[in-house]
């Protein structure tokens, strides 16, 4: 139960420009040579996985994609490690809450008008590089936005954990009348207190127009917020002296998977391409990607990745089909590819730690310079109210968020 400085633009642009043309498969090849001396039976830099709750923070994101809504989406593509970083600090006295998120679309006309105009993007997931794909193949179109309907399809579609200490969460972001479409709110608003569900509304304008489009009245279902963002404010996207650290740092922390399995190529060459594009977005959601790829409770690849694999099952080399490995392991024994996984996870522990400092380093310049220059964006942002809800709300579940 859950209780309670400056990097320059050129390096970035050499950085994307490498990323985006270096092969993906000879990358990994190059990185998985090893040396086969024996690991370190134990190392002090290591930091385990915490022991995971039964409980879960479910969160499902409903983002209106009308043709106005531009600015929101890409303030979604930046700020979901926000998100993310701030979910994974929960803790409960069983030890950490399961994070899994689901996306959806409103307001695209060319979506099934018997449905609402509504598509489910995701389902619940905790695979963040599949999540900030999905993100990053929104565009706008349309439109027609139906709130009671996105918020009611998200509550029947979506697999809600039945434990009462879960934290469920929905956050619905859009303009134009809440009232629109054939089903009203009220029947979203029912379904969401029989499942236990918190909705959250947050308007894409001025506040006052927010209530006027009667945005606020579902901020009270499920006890809900009704709060209001400025879409087009833009990422006061401040350089530092940590952002080639952190991006050395991530080469090498990527330098640590070993792929396996139908999707291992796959699931690897995922993972790179998210670096380059949330990279190319702005510093801020490309330093957040790799910080939040430290935490091996929030950034785990099991599926196609041998190294967190092996954590969740011992025998997993016992089943394995050396001929989805890279090429360079595939006529290694059992025995030298157990040694080879152990090299990298110590590896990779000690990478993580390295960039969780740098991290932080790097935000407390970027707050010592907004203050200093007063370069502090007041705009409120997908990204700072849906921090204020998460830490108020999750403090009903009596999760700790640190």
């Amino acid at each position: 139960m859950c209780v309670n400085h400056k990097t320059t633009a050129s390096y970035w642009k050499l950085f994307t420009m490498n990323m985006l043309f270096k092969p993906a498969i000879v990358f990994v090849s190059s990185l998985l040579l090893l040396s086969f001396s024996s690991p370190d039976k134990q190392d002090l830099n290591e930091t385990p996985k915490m022991k995971k709750s039964k409980s879960k923070i479910q969160a499902a994101i409903l983002l209106d994609v009308s043709n106005s809504m531009d600015g929101l989406i890409e303030q979604a593509k930046t700020q979901l490690w926000n998100m993310v970083s701030v979910m994974g600090k929960a803790k409960c006295e069983d030890g950490i809450p399961q994070i899994e998120i689901a996306l959806y679309e409103y307001g695209r006309t060319n979506n099934d008008v018997a449905k609402g105009y509504v598509k489910q993007i995701s389902p619940f997931t905790s695979d963040l590089d599949k999540l900030s794909q999905h993100l990053f193949s929104l565009t706008t179109y349309g439109g027609e936005e139906y709130c009671g309907q996105v918020i009611h399809t998200s509550l029947n579609e979506l697999s809600w954990d039945a434990d009462p200490n879960s934290y469920k969460v929905i956050f619905i972001s859009g303009n134009e009348d809440f009232l629109q479409g054939k089903l009203h709110y009220t029947q979203a608003c029912n379904e969401a207190k029989k499942k236990g569900v918190i909705v959250n509304t947050i308007y894409c304008g001025d506040r006052l127009q927010g209530i006027k489009e009667h945005w606020n009245l579902l901020g009270e279902c499920g006890n809900g917020s009704f709060t209001n963002i400025n879409s087009d404010a833009k990422i006061d996207d401040i350089p530092t002296p940590y952002d080639s650290t952190l991006i050395t740092l991530n080469n090498k922390l990527n330098g640590t998977y070993i792929y396996y399995g139908a999707d291992g190529v796959k699931g690897y060459t995922l993972q790179y391409s998210m670096d380059v594009q949330n990279t190319q977005l702005s510093k801020a959601a490309g330093a957040g990607r790799i910080a939040t790829k430290a935490d091996a409770n929030l950034y785990s690849n099991a599926g196609w990745d041998l190294v967190d694999a092996t954590k969740d099952d011992k025998k997993i080399l016992e089943k394995l089909d050396f001929k989805t490995l890279p090429d360079s392991l595939r006529t290694k024994s059992k025995k030298e590819l157990d040694v080879i996984i152990t090299q990298k996870s110590t590896e990779r522990a000690k990478i993580q730690n390295e960039i969780k400092s740098v991290s932080a380093k790097r935000e407390a310049f970027i707050a010592k310079e907004k203050a200093n220059k007063a370069r502090s964006n007041t705009d409120q942002t997908l990204e700072s109210e849906v921090e204020k809800m998460i830490r108020e709300q999750a403090k009903r579940y009596k999760m700790r968020i640190e």
